[in-house]
């Protein structure tokens, strides 16, 4: 099971569900959430104090982990999920990917399929 730590589990599980149109589950207290699909494990968040947001592609901060997700149209996904949310980072390092960082700041890329 993946787990991504974040400052509010239940937005950050939102994102995520949009983002794969995957179903979004999250405890009445709102410390935990996850997400879920008929075809893959689930991706769990949990809310946690004093959170701070991994810094990239600088590793004061390491990014810990990323999520990679492949599409067949870079424009048309970035489009996609600027309007969810999410942030492009300033540096992007290959012309293959595209680099963002979720609602919580974790770095995730959408990948040419």
């Amino acid at each position: 099971m993946v787990v991504l730590d974040a400052p509010d589990a239940g937005e950050l599980a939102k994102f995520y569900g949009d983002l794969l149109d995957w179903q979004v589950r999250v405890d009445d207290d709102g410390t935990w959430a996850e997400i879920t699909s008929d075809s893959w494990p689930p991706i769990c968040f949990q809310q946690v104090e004093d959170y701070r947001a991994p810094g990239w592609p600088s590793q004061d901060h390491p990014q810990q982990m990323h999520i990679d997700v492949m599409v067949d149209d870079l424009d048309t996904a970035e489009a996609q999920v600027l309007e969810l949310g999410a942030g492009k980072a300033e540096f992007q390092p290959g012309e293959t990917f595209r680099v963002f960082l979720d609602p919580a700041g974790h770095p995730f890329c959408l990948c040419v399929n």
